[in-house]
C-alpha cells in the first residue's frame, strides 16, 4: 500500500502502546497494595495519578540505560502468570470434580451474551475489543521469520497453534471464573485477588497468603511489561522509520543504543493520558474501566491496517510470489473482508462506550485517536513535501507499494536502501 500506509502502521503500533501505558501503571498500585497489604488500599485519583507518574518517570529512566535484565524478568513474569492461570483453571475442575456448587450455575443462559438490549448488545461488542486484544501483537513475532526453523510455514502452524491456546485459556478461565464467586462481584481491579483468595481458602490456604502470592507474580509481570513496552516500541518506531521525517535530535541514539529523547517525549505525551480520564473516574475500578476499554480499542488499529493491506494484496498483487498463501484469492479476500467489518465494528463500539460522560468519550477517547492519527498524517505529509523537491524519484518510490515492485523485479530490501533524506 505503499510508505504513507506503512508509517502509519507503525505510528499505530507506538501509538496505541501510549494507552496501554494508562492502564497498566494502576494496576502497579493494585499488586503492590495487595503484596505489601494483603488487601488493596484505596488511594485518592490525585494521589493514583501521581504515583503513576513518578512510576513511569523511573520506567523510562531505567529504559533508557538499555538494561538487559529486562527481557529475563519479561520471561520469568508471564512464566508465572502463565503457571498462575493453569493452577487456577486446575483447582477449580478440582473443585468442581469434588463437589462445589458453582456460586453462579455454568449453563447454556448464563453463557449466552445478552443481545435484548441495544445497551447489552454494544457494551457486548465493545468487550470483544478486549478479547481481540489477548492475541495482539502475536503478527509482530513475524519478524523473527528468517530465524524460525521450517520457515513460513512452520510460522503460521505456531500462530494457529498458540491462538487457540490462548482462545482456550480465555474461555475455560472465563467459564470458572465464578465457581467460587458470584457473579457480579468482581471489579477490574481486584477481581482475580477475590477469586483466587475464595479458591485458596476452599483448598485450605489462608486467602491473605494465595493474594500476597498473586501480587509478587502478577507485580512482576507488570513491571517487567511496563519496563519493556516502554524502551522498545520507542526504539523500534523512532529508529527505524524512513530517515528525515523526525528530526535527528529526537532520533539520536544514546551509548546503550535507546533513542532517550524520544523516549522522554513519550513520558511527556503519556502524562495528560493519565490525567484526564482521572477527571472523569470516581475511584480507581470507574479508572481501569476507562482506560482498559481504550486500550482494547486502540489495539485494534494496528491489525485493522494489516487486515485491509492483506485485502489490497489479495484483491490487487495476489500474483506476488512468496511461501505462504491462505486458500484462494476469494478465500482469502472473504476471510479479510469479515475480519476487517468485525474488527471496526468493534472498534467503534471499544471507543464509544455507553454509560461514559460525553465530554470524556469525545476528549479521551474519540479526541484522543483523531489528534495522534492527524498529526502524524501531517508529520508525513511535510516529509513527503520536503523529499519530492530535493529527490521526487525518492519520493515517488517511498509511496509506491513494495509489491508493484516485487511483480516487475525491481524490488530492493529496507537495508539495502540507500537514504533519500533531505540534507536539512
Amino acid at each position: 500500500m505503499g510508505g504513507r500506509w506503512a508509517f502509519l502502521t507503525a505510528f499505530c503500533y507506538w501509538f496505541v502502546n501510549l494507552f496501554y501505558f494508562a492502564s497498566l501503571l494502576p494496576l502497579i498500585l493494585v499488586f503492590a497494595s495487595y503484596l505489601f497489604y494483603g488487601e488493596e488500599k484505596q488511594l485518592s485519583q490525585l494521589w493514583i495519578t501521581l504515583l503513576s507518574i513518578i512510576i513511569f518517570a523511573i520506567a523510562t529512566w531505567v529504559s533508557t540505560k538499555g538494561a538487559k535484565w529486562i527481557g529475563s524478568v519479561t520471561s520469568i513474569g508471564a512464566t508465572l502468570v502463565l503457571l498462575l492461570t493453569g493452577a487456577f483453571i486446575l483447582l477449580s475442575l478440582a473443585g468442581l470434580l469434588g463437589g462445589v456448587e458453582p456460586a453462579t450455575p455454568i449453563t447454556g443462559a448464563a453463557m449466552t451474551p445478552d443481545f435484548s438490549t441495544f445497551a447489552t448488545a454494544w457494551a457486548f461488542m465493545g468487550t470483544l475489543a478486549w478479547i481481540i486484544q489477548g492475541v495482539g501483537g502475536a503478527e509482530s513475532s513475524a519478524v523473527f521469520l528468517n530465524d524460525l526453523r521450517g520457515g513460513v510455514k512452520a510460522f503460521v502452524r505456531t500462530i494457529v497453534l498458540a491462538g487457540i491456546v490462548i482462545g482456550l485459556l480465555y474461555a475455560t478461565a472465563s467459564l470458572l471464573m465464578n465457581v467460587f464467586v458470584p457473579v457480579g462481584t468482581l471489579d477490574y481491579s481486584n477481581g482475580i485477588f477475590v477469586v483466587m483468595g475464595a479458591v485458596g481458602e476452599y483448598f485450605g490456604l489462608s486467602a491473605g497468603l494465595v493474594t500476597r502470592v498473586v501480587g509478587v507474580i502478577l507485580l512482576a509481570a507488570t513491571l517487567g511489561s511496563l519496563l519493556m513496552w516502554t524502551s522498545t516500541p520507542v526504539k523500534i518506531f523512532f529508529s527505524e522509520i524512513p530517515k528525515g521525517i523526525f528530526g535527528g535530535k529526537l532520533v539520536e541514539l544514546n551509548e546503550d543504543g535507546i533513542p532517550w529523547r524520544a523516549a522522554w517525549l513519550q513520558f511527556a505525551i503519556v502524562v495528560p493520558i493519565l490525567v484526564i480520564p482521572a477527571l472523569g473516574s470516581g475511584n480507581i475500578n470507574d479508572l481501569l474501566g476507562i482506560v482498559i476499554n481504550m486500550t482494547a480499542a486502540t489495539a485494534l488499529l494496528p491489525p485493522l491496517l494489516i487486515l485491509l493491506a492483506y485485502f489490497v494484496l489479495r484483491r490487487k498483487y495476489d500474483n506476488v510470489a512468496r511461501e505462504f498463501r491462505m486458500g484462494s484469492k476469494s478465500f482469502g479476500l472473504a476471510v479479510a473482508s469479515f475480519l476487517l467489518v468485525v474488527f471496526a465494528f468493534v472498534f467503534i463500539a471499544g471507543t464509544i462506550p455507553l454509560g461514559q460522560e460525553i465530554w470524556l468519550t469525545l476528549v479521551y477517547n474519540v479526541g484522543g485517536v483523531v489528534v495522534f492519527l492527524g498529526l502524524a498524517i501531517l508529520w508525513y505529509e511535510r516529509y513527503i513535501k520536503r523529499l519530492k523537491v530535493s529527490d521526487p524519484k525518492a519520493a515517488a518510490d517511498e509511496l509506491r507499494p513494495s509489491a508493484e515492485q516485487m511483480l516487475r523485479g525491481e524490488y530492493v530490501p529496507p537495508a539495502e536502501q540507500g537514504d533519500p533524506t533531505p540534507a536539512s
